[in-house]
């Protein structure tokens, strides 16, 4: 379906929760380390609940090699499309077309993306929730959660029901 990508996580209990929202959506949750936490954590493990076992989730030692793995991410949808979600996007999250394959790269907690991952993405690419003006940044698995929904709702929710 879809591949959601954290970017160097920070805060166990979002990255569980993003977990269990994976479990919960289908989409697939790719890691890239290094991480601010240890995944056996207690903190990870109850907001994930029971549903570790239910999520495709892979590690990544770093952004190089999750790109390396790219062309092996979707080889049925070839023509998959890399968002990076950041405050500093150029368009909404609800205005592209998504289709399933799709890939949605997420920035840490406390310092989203780095340069080098944002200026390997195009600008059309960046997207953004919008959110009032003196607010900083959601929360990180709020932010996941609105974007893969929307992908969802566009594919009409593919295997979820």
């Amino acid at each position: 379906m879809f591949h959601l990508v954290l970017h160097q996580p920070q805060i166990a209990p979002n990255t569980g929760n993003i977990i269990r929202l994976a479990a919960n959506n289908g989409c697939w949750l790719h890691l890239i380390e290094p991480f601010g936490f240890d995944l056996e954590e207690k903190k990870l493990r109850r907001a994930g609940l029971d549903y570790h076992h239910m999520a495709n989730v892979k590690t990544y030692s770093d952004y190089a090699s999750f790109q390396q793995k790219l062309p092996e991410l979707s080889p049925l949808e070839s023509q998959a499309t890399l968002y990076a979600v950041t405050t500093k996007g150029a368009r909404h999250y609800c205005q592209p077309n998504y289709k399933p394959g799709d890939i949605f790269v997420f920035g840490s907690e406390t310092h989203g993306l780095p340069d080098s991952v944002m200026n390997s993405i195009e600008p059309e690419r960046r997207i953004k929730i919008p959110m009032v003006a003196e607010s900083r940044s959601l929360n990180l698995s709020n932010a996941v959660a609105i974007v893969s929904y929307e992908a969802l709702r566009q594919a009409e929710f593919g295997r979820t029901s």
